[in-house]
């Protein structure tokens, strides 16, 4: 399977977990099968709230699998339209939620489980 999973900024598997997925300076993309990672740069972070472009910011990169602390409503069905699954991140890093993906142990968000107010208390 391969992850996106946004980060603090680190370009591996050591890289921690970013709070929310369009704001990340920076996403690491492995793949659960091959051990294959690499990094990106979030170009579309500095968007206006309600106006991230998801499949944009992945720079054209096929993924199965979105790991993330929070996302919001529009973006999660943005990224659900286009066949990709979001999972509720662990706190730690790359490497621990890459294992939890593999072995099945991530929370999948709905609609009803993303961030709703950015700041407000969403859980986020």
């Amino acid at each position: 399977m391969r992850l996106c999973i946004p980060t603090d900024g680190g370009t591996g598997l050591d890289s921690k977990v970013f709070g929310h997925f369009g704001s990340a300076p920076c996403f690491v993309v492995h793949d659960t099968e091959t051990g294959e990672t690499k990094s990106l740069d979030n170009s579309g972070r500095d968007h206006e709230h309600g106006a991230c472009n998801p499949l944009a910011s992945l720079a054209g990169e096929t993924v199965d699998a979105i790991v993330v602390g929070g996302i919001g409503a529009r973006a999660l069905m943005g990224l659900n339209a286009a066949g990709i699954r979001v999972f509720r991140a662990l706190e730690g890093t790359v490497a621990d939620n890459a294992a939890a993906a593999k072995d099945g142990s991530l929370v999948e968000l709905t609609p009803q489980t993303s961030c709703g107010h950015h700041g407000q208390g969403c859980g986020c």
